[in-house]
């Protein structure tokens, strides 16, 4: 049913408050040329409401798309970090428009397709077509060398990391259509006299000129660069579907998962990611250690002092990281109270401590940059921001040259991604206090 042009705003308002029809002509595409026809006539009628208009419709379609989300196929952004291993993040590892995304049903899973682009498989007439399919359509994509893994499969790769991983359960995921990808960020250092880099908020009278001011956009480069994976494994192995399907499944994941985080921790940002706790993070705050504090110790001052440091908008997310040798310190700190004291880390002595300091999650992990009393052995960090650019295209290839004298297949898994902290400095609280980040670490205590 044809929908009658409005001949005056009450009739448009009515028009725009029957939500379901509203919703129906963004679905046929007709509500666009009823706005058209609205405002040419109401324009040839009267020139002055052109504007009233123009603000009346954009409201009403801006509380009609708040309530409706998904109308019209308008479809939200969503960058919040993934909320850890179990929940339903799995969008951010399998993504549907992807490379290798024209490739997913060839398989019926990955030891198939692994076993398929073996050197040493015999491969029936049905393979041999698919596999000649990977390879044609990866001259269209520039893939550099290897088989395109399809989606699926990387999908599942990375799933299955994410339960070993560190940063990337907990990272902004940005999947990059190409090998560089401009992010946008905003340039800022300092609130004292403004935020956003430069909005600067003002009461003025009736009347009065009104003051200019503006954010500071910046952008951020994310540069995808190759990580590969070798594994060698036996042709006995590979022959074996069960036993293959549990090393691809379980190992290679777990592999992967520890040098990404290694990265995303701690490289250096030359043709590798830039960690979030490497000393080129212009935003990494270092925390002194105490006066006169005993060597290797942590104490309970160090603790409160970088929480402190912590920007209040990430504590909420906010993880502390902690090399293994740092757990007698921090299972027996103590608070000083006049000649007595308290200890800190209190547990009930069943089963399993809860890892925990003043509320936020302690993770244990060899991957912490340093050793006891050494900078890096305690961190305080929100990996909510920090970016990881996912070039989200995998290649893997066979070879029997590497370790030919021992039977083996040397794998060899490549993909693509960039890490960095999404803010380059620390920040300057509005009352001029010490600056804060959402990268804060515990200084040497040699």
């Amino acid at each position: 049913m044809t929908t009658a042009i409005p001949t005056s705003a009450e009739e448009l308002e009515l028009v725009l408050q029957d939500r379901d029809k509203v919703n129906d002509m963004i679905a046929k595409g007709s509500f666009k040329d009823l706005i058209k026809n609205y405002v040419r006539a109401a324009n040839d009628a009267d020139k002055t409401i052109a504007e009233q208009v123009k603000e009346m419709t954009n409201a009403a379609l801006t509380e009609f798309l708040k309530d409706h989300p998904d109308a019209g196929g308008v479809k939200k952004l969503n960058l919040d970090p993934y909320n850890g291993p179990g929940s339903n993040g799995y969008h951010k590892v399998r993504n549907p428009r992807a490379i290798g995304a024209k490739l997913d049903g060839m398989f019926p899973d990955l030891p198939s397709y692994l076993q398929a682009v073996w050197h040493q498989g015999v491969k029936s007439d049905e393979v041999t077509a698919q596999l000649k399919e990977i390879q044609n359509y990866q001259e269209k994509v520039g893939a550099e060398g290897g088989f395109l893994v399809p989606e699926e499969f990387r999908g599942e790769l990375s799933r299955l990391s994410l339960g070993e991983s560190i940063v990337r359960p907990r990272a902004r995921i940005i999947p990059m259509s190409s090998a560089t990808l401009r992010f946008p960020k905003i340039d800022e250092t300092s609130r004292v006299s403004s935020v956003y880099g430069g909005v600067v908020v003002y009461r003025t009278e009736e009347g009065e000129e009104l003051n200019e001011s503006e954010a500071s956009f910046g952008s951020l480069k994310l540069e995808a660069t190759k990580q590969t994976a070798l594994a060698h494994v036996t042709n006995e192995l590979v022959r074996d579907w069960g036993a293959f399907g549990m090393f691809i499944g379980e190992v290679f994941p777990e592999a992967m998962a520890f040098y990404e985080d290694v990265d995303f921790l701690t490289a250096n940002g030359a043709g590798a990611p830039l960690g979030a706790l490497h000393a080129n993070n212009g935003s990494l705050i270092v925390v002194p250690k105490e006066t006169n504090q005993i060597a290797d110790t942590i104490v309970w001052e160090n603790v409160i002092r970088m929480y402190a440091r912590m920007l209040p908008s990430s504590i909420n997310r906010a993880v502390w990281l902690a090399s293994p040798d740092t757990f007698v310190e921090l299972a027996t700190m103590a608070l000083t109270v006049g000649t007595g004291g308290s200890a800190v880390w209190l547990t009930d002595g069943v089963g399993a401590p809860v890892l925990t300091l003043l509320g936020r999650p302690v993770i244990m992990t060899e991957k912490a940059p340093a050793a006891l009393g050494t900078q890096g052995d305690l961190s305080f960090v929100d990996f909510g921001m920090y970016l990881i650019g996912d070039r989200q295209m995998m290649t893997v290839d066979s070879s029997p040259h590497v370790k030919f004298t021992s039977d083996k297949t040397t794998y060899r898994v490549i993909q693509r991604n960039d890490g960095r902290p999404w803010v380059e400095s620390a920040i300057t609280p509005r009352n001029n206090s010490a600056t804060l980040s959402p990268f804060v670490q515990l200084d040497d205590r040699a």
